[in-house]
């Protein structure tokens, strides 16, 4: 059988009754200031902004590597332009720029 006597005397038994009322009274703090409105809005608009940050972060970097991939097709890496590839794709823009001003004057007329 356990021995459920208490050796305490009743100022130390005072004082830990205080103590744990201290401890307690910082708990019931902390969870107030955790589940205030103000605290959860807070939070909450922290994660949100966090998460566009990476979102953003994330379609920069994207954009980015397709920039470069774009870039490096039609400049060398000296810097110089690829005029095999840039006299092409600025017949084609031409070309499409072209049909769109002609299907717009036919609507038009």
């Amino acid at each position: 059988m356990a021995d459920t006597s208490d050796t305490r005397n009743p100022a130390q038994i005072e004082a830990d009754i205080k103590r744990r009322r201290e401890v307690l009274a910082e708990t019931l703090d902390e969870i107030g200031v955790r589940v205030h409105p103000k605290t959860i809005v807070g939070d909450t608009k922290a994660k949100v902004v966090g998460n566009i940050d990476h979102t953003v972060g994330r379609a920069y970097v994207g954009v980015n590597r397709a920039v470069s991939q774009v870039r490096a097709q039609f400049v060398d890496d000296e810097g110089a332009p690829r005029l095999e590839r840039v006299v092409p794709a600025a017949l084609v823009v031409v070309g499409v720029v072209g049909l769109l001003a002609l299907g717009s004057r036919r609507r038009k007329g």
